[in-house]
């Protein structure tokens, strides 16, 4: 193919355009095909409705491990034209926002062990009724428990109460079905700028609890991998300025 008709391509393929992509066509016309090639995976095979696709999109350029935002308007975008609502894409949003809470995730066992190694912890305290009340009200809102929250709730009940409500609000007043919402979550745990093994696990379980098959689970982290592209297009535009501002004719 030559660069134009790479370029018809892309925009049958992917729907879309802008001038970052004009960047990399004119640089390296080989690697945009390439990369169409390896980002059109999910959309030729279509588990997920177009939309979703791009609540994908949006949650993982979104999330505040990445936050490409060139990428956001993008896809968000591309999802009103597909129909999606602004209520249903401040929810994907609203899912992503949770990924913050992984600094508990992570820090509170290491800080249990800790306590515990120094011999200033034996053990967890049974649970208070006030803290009893805060699991049942999370385990009914958000529809499952984890053993990692058991550890936060014990240490710190106020921060898990605030944080149950905070978390919860997509769960109580949202659009998105239950499914949705927890290929949002495994968006932003698989993408290589967070990884969070132990969260994505669980809203595999999720998942697939609500319905949602291999095949779709497959596609959400197709559209994660494809992530590292960002190096390119957040690079090349400022490579082709500069190969104009210098002047520079010289051939890839």
């Amino acid at each position: 193919m030559n660069a134009e008709e790479i370029k018809q391509e892309f925009i049958r393929v992917r729907g879309a355009w802008s001038d970052t992509w004009e960047s990399v066509l004119r640089l390296d016309p080989e690697f945009l095909l390439a990369y169409l090639n390896l980002s059109a995976v999910p959309w030729r095979k279509n588990h997920l409705d177009d939309k979703v696709k791009e609540f994908i999109y949006i949650a993982i350029d979104a999330n505040a491990t990445h936050m490409y935002l060139p990428g956001v308007r993008q896809h968000i975008k591309a999802a009103l034209a597909l129909g999606a609502t602004p209520a249903e894409i401040m929810e994907v949003l609203e899912l992503t926002a949770t990924l913050g809470i992984h600094a508990m995730n992570i820090g509170v066992p290491i800080l249990v062990e800790v306590l515990e190694e120094k011999g200033l912890r034996t053990g967890p305290a049974p649970l208070t009724e006030y803290q009893e009340q805060i699991k049942a009200d999370f385990a009914k809102t958000r529809g499952y428990w984890h053993s990692f929250w058991d550890e936060m709730l014990e240490l710190d009940p106020e921060m898990f109460a605030a944080y149950t409500e905070f978390s919860s609000v997509p769960w109580r007043s949202g659009t998105l079905e239950p499914k949705v919402k927890e290929l949002v979550y495994i968006a932003f745990d698989t993408a290589a700028t967070h990884l969070y093994v132990k969260g994505l696990k669980l809203h595999i379980e999720n998942a697939i609890g609500y319905g949602a098959t291999p095949q779709e689970i497959l596609e959400v982290m197709e559209i994660a991998s494809v992530l590292g592209i960002h190096a390119v297009t957040a690079a090349a535009p400022i490579l082709q300025e500069e190969i104009d501002a210098a002047g520079d004719q010289r051939a890839m």
